[in-house]
């Protein structure tokens, strides 16, 4: 009946990166870190956390002498986040009924 929650997407600070970046498509890690909330440290953590399983893509380069990371989800990150929401959506119809 309930499926089970992928269990990197469920931490809240994931969730919110893979949100912004579903929407954008791509972005700076200053714009993720400014929109999150979250701090630089701990935004880094869970970048690689997501990059590790493939749901994002890392792009770490230099724009007029400083350091820029990009962001990029990927197909199978879109694919993970649309079988999340829909399974949260099952979760919440089965309360309805």
């Amino acid at each position: 009946m309930f499926k089970d929650l992928d269990p990197i997407l469920h931490s809240q600070l994931r969730l919110a990166v893979m949100s912004l970046l579903i929407s954008v498509k791509e972005a700076e890690f200053t714009f993720i870190r400014e929109k999150t909330n979250a701090t630089a440290g701990n935004l880094s953590v869970q970048i690689q956390k997501l990059k590790d399983v493939g749901y994002i893509e890392v792009n770490k380069q230099f724009k007029d002498n400083y350091p820029q990371t990009t962001c990029k989800i990927t197909p199978e990150g879109i694919q993970a986040f649309e079988a999340y929401v829909h399974a949260l959506q099952q979760y919440l119809q089965v309360g309805k009924q």
